[in-house]
Formats: structure tokens, C-alpha cells, sequence
């Protein structure tokens, strides 16, 4: 399984940036996926995912309202819509999927087997 995440960049405060996944050798139905991110001297946090259960998605509180995730299941891609970007939006991105089943949210790394690189999220004040 390999993700390769895209998208980063460096944009002003209140601008947008569209974050992209390419995941290949496996069923993106199937699968949790969600966006992690780790700001510098921080733990890496669940911005966003797509529950395999129900697929429901899930946000972190500071993400609701301006992030939007979302797959393509026939280019086996997920995006994560990101507008109103803030200075504490600045972080590296990540994308990853898991099988394991979950209650509810999918935000914990726990939920999560494959991991892709990272892409850099700059935001400018």
C-alpha cells in the first residue's frame, strides 16, 4: 500500500489550499482515511477522517466549517478541502488509512496501518 500526499504550499492567511492522496493496492470503500497534521514542537493531531463503518466524517473542532474531506473512489484519491486558512493552520499533512473499525470518530492514529509522507502546509500572517 503507498499513499503519496500533495496539495501543500505556502498561502496567505484566509486563503485555501486543496490537499490531495493518491492511494494505491487498495479499496478506499474499505477503509478508514483520514488527515493528520504535526506543527512544529507539537504532537501530530486528527484534522479529518472518512469512518469505514458509515462512512461518516469526523473534524477536529478547530477544522469544522473549514475543512472538507472527500474521496474519489474511482481515481482512488482523497482530498481535503482546506479554506479560511489560519497561521496555526502551518503544519505538515498527512494522509493515511487503517482498517480497524471504530464506534464512532477516526480520528486517533490507532485507527491507522499506512501512512503517507507528509506534504507542507505554510500559512502567512
Amino acid at each position: 500500500v503507498q499513499l503519496q500526499a500533495s496539495g501543500g504550499g505556502l498561502v496567505q492567511t484566509g486563503g485555501f489550499l486543496r490537499l490531495s492522496c493518491a492511494v494505491s493496492d487498495l479499496t478506499l470503500d474499505h477503509y478508514n482515511i483520514g488527515w493528520f497534521r504535526q506543527a512544529p514542537e507539537k504532537k501530530r493531531e486528527g484534522v479529518s477522517c472518512i469512518s469505514r463503518r458509515d462512512h461518516s466524517t469526523y473534524y477536529l473542532d478547530s477544522a469544522k466549517g473549514r475543512f472538507t474531506v472527500s474521496r474519489d473512489s474511482a481515481k482512488s484519491t482523497v482530498y481535503l478541502q482546506m479554506n479560511s486558512l489560519k497561521p496555526e493552520d502551518t503544519a505538515i499533512y498527512y494522509c493515511a488509512t487503517g482498517i480497524k473499525y471504530s464506534n464512532g470518530e477516526c480520528l486517533s492514529e490507532s485507527f491507522y496501518n499506512y501512512w503517507g509522507q507528509g506534504t507542507l502546509v505554510t500559512v502567512s500572517s
